[in-house]
């Protein structure tokens, strides 16, 4: 049970920006994905959940496999349905859609019987667990969200979906330490309690201490450079990138 990515290559405007990427994600285990800015990490991200401009090059053994299952050429919301869930790292407002109308349109089309009721009384549970105020609820998805509020709202539709596997592309991106801790908390319960592989994108060692990784990778022009445990994050805090150039 894994989340398999094989030698993925992908070209945007004739650049090549992922140059053969390979890793896996276990069921339950935890993956943070580090790089410098421009290394390919947010690219892989939407690359996983098959956002139409990033194609994956038809290279002979090249796949992106959901539990032994090819999603290489799915869509985005065939993904979904398989499982895959991404974290963005700019989460979009939409307005005139709650996040219970949301949630409940997406259970629903992978077949799941619930109530409108029952969803509100499990959204109102988790937004506890996640120290949201109930006023957050009532809006429009993400609309007049701080960069906190959006983040913890991304942590609760995951928990509420149940992924197989979670992408979390910088969501510790612009949060204080109470949100930090609280998002970190989140995914790992995740991880834990739900079995929920999680491969999470960051620039810094802060979320990991948090968040504790199963394993660390680096990214480096398009491929993975090096990986390791978690005291490959703390030797980045005090090296940088630059031995991976």
């Amino acid at each position: 049970m894994a989340l398999e990515v094989k030698g993925i290559k992908v070209k945007i405007e004739g650049k090549e920006v992922l140059r053969g990427v390979s890793l896996e994600v276990k069921a339950g285990e935890v993956v943070a994905l580090m790089g410098k800015n421009g290394s390919g990490k947010s690219t892989l991200a939407y690359c996983l959940m098959g956002h139409p401009k990033y194609i994956v090059s038809k290279d002979r053994g090249t796949a992106i496999r959901l539990d032994g299952l090819d999603i290489t050429q799915k869509t985005p919301d065939e993904r979904a349905k398989a499982g895959l869930f991404l974290a963005l790292q700019y989460p979009v407002s939409i307005p005139g859609v709650s996040v219970r109308e949301a949630l409940l349109a997406s259970l629903r089309s992978r077949g799941e019987k619930i109530s409108a009721l029952e969803l509100k009384k499990r959204i109102e549970m988790e937004a506890e667990e996640l120290s949201m105020s109930e006023e957050l609820l009532k809006r429009s998805l993400n609309e007049g969200f701080s960069g906190g509020e959006k983040k913890k709202m991304e942590i609760l539709q995951m928990r509420i979906l149940a992924p197989k596997y979670a992408i979390l592309d910088e969501t510790d991106s612009g949060l204080d330490i109470d949100a930090l801790k609280i998002v970190a908390e989140g995914a790992s319960y995740m991880a834990s309690k739900k079995k929920t592989g999680i491969l999470v994108i960051t620039h810094y060692q802060r979320l990991l201490s948090y968040l504790k990784p199963d394993r660390v990778l680096i990214m480096n022009l398009g491929k993975i450079a090096k990986e390791g445990g978690v005291e490959l994050a703390t030797e980045l805090e005090r090296t940088g990138y630059k031995q991976y150039e």
